[in-house]
């Protein structure tokens, strides 16, 4: 995809250079606490916004993309893949950064950092709000204020999810590819010693660790009132519990990254009424109770990478408030898991999407 377009494969976003982008349903967490990474309890759907030109809202339709259905209060996360070679992807929730609170932007930046460095940043549950953690992604309707961005702007006009992706430079690109190669061919000798006996031979290791998506995977990671509801953007991404999660720093100069972006697309959220009406398809079933998912001893997560530095959170994503605090809160009893449910992680292209103006 060097042309820089953007595809569905299957529920994933292809961005150009092998991006990745899945989009999780998962377990609400409690708006008080700090706490694990809750699993994967499956993929969103997407559809192409082009593919209902009778059905969508015309400003969709101008601003291309594709979308989503997803519940009042459903949680979500990013799944990040795909990508061998180093790329830097920008994630917006209503045209403000999650990682550094900033208003959308077209080019890499730093000091606050605006983007997330793959394949090192394997996921993003929530913006980036304090030291080591992340308030999760929530979806609410726009014109309550509650979302970041009606907190962090005073408005809301975009809603959706935002996400642009951009390459290393010609010679940033040669020098990481001389270096894996130079990698390689290091691991190459040492296997060859140790079949020989040689010196130096390797510590055994414990068996790989099985992919995201193979068994239920981690997700992870008081405002101005808002502006009128939008009929063509019906809901954005407040924020719910705290979870621990890095969001990585990334340690190569900022001039190693182009200023061009790969790709972009525009991710539209809809109510599952309007998707079905849109769509014509049923839309997933509600979110699973919380209490019934610990109560089956299925697992949470916790993931770590001791030779990462984390991002510290910016003042405007750090003052963003829950959901709870405009609708209430409608959590069951929280029942946490055991210590023994927490477990460490760590150490075919469909038809283009189309891109419009926003």
């Amino acid at each position: 995809m060097a042309d820089g377009t953007v595809r569905i494969d299957g529920n994933s976003l292809l961005l150009p250079g092998g991006v990745r982008v899945r989009f999780i349903r998962t377990l609400r967490l409690p708006e008080t606490g700090t706490h694990a990474l809750p699993p994967g309890l499956g993929d969103f759907p997407l559809r192409r916004v082009e593919d209902y030109p009778d059905t969508v809202p015309a400003e969709w339709l101008a601003r291309g993309g594709v979308m989503l259905p997803v519940y009042l209060r459903e949680a979500m996360w990013l799944s990040f893949g795909g990508t061998t070679e180093p790329a830097a992807l920008q994630v917006g929730v209503g045209k403000v950064c999650a990682v550094s609170g900033k208003p959308w932007s077209s080019r890499p930046a730093r000091d606050p950092q605006n983007y997330v460095v793959l394949p090192r940043q394997p996921w993003l549950d929530g913006i980036n709000s304090g030291k080591g953690t992340v308030r999760q992604f929530v979806a609410v309707p726009l014109g309550l204020g509650a979302t970041v961005e009606g907190q962090v702007t005073g408005e809301e006009v975009w809603g959706g999810v935002q996400l642009q992706s951009f390459p290393l430079k010609e010679a940033a690109l040669h020098a990481w590819r001389q270096e894996q190669r130079r990698l390689a061919e290091a691991a190459a000798r040492q296997r060859s010693m140790t079949a020989t006996g040689g010196y130096g031979a390797a510590a055994p290791m414990a068996a790989p660790m099985a992919a995201p998506g193979a068994m239920p995977q981690p997700g992870g990671t008081t405002g101005a009132p808002g502006a009128a509801p939008r009929a063509a953007a019906a809901m954005g991404l407040g924020v719910g519990g705290s979870m621990r999660q890095e969001v990585y720093q990334d340690d190569r100069p900022l001039s190693d990254w182009s200023t061009t972006a790969a790709g972009r697309v525009f991710v539209h959220l809809v109510t599952p009424p309007e998707w079905r009406r849109i769509t014509g398809e049923t839309p997933p079933p509600s979110p699973v109770d919380r209490a019934a998912y610990t109560r089956a001893g299925l697992p949470w997560f916790d993931y770590y990478d001791q030779d990462a530095a984390d991002l510290d959170p910016t003042d405007a994503l750090g003052a963003v408030a829950p959901v709870g605090d405009w609708i209430g809160d409608d959590h069951t009893p929280w029942q946490p898991p055991s210590p023994q449910q927490v477990k460490p992680l760590g150490d075919a292209p469909g038809k283009p999407v189309g891109d419009g103006d926003w």
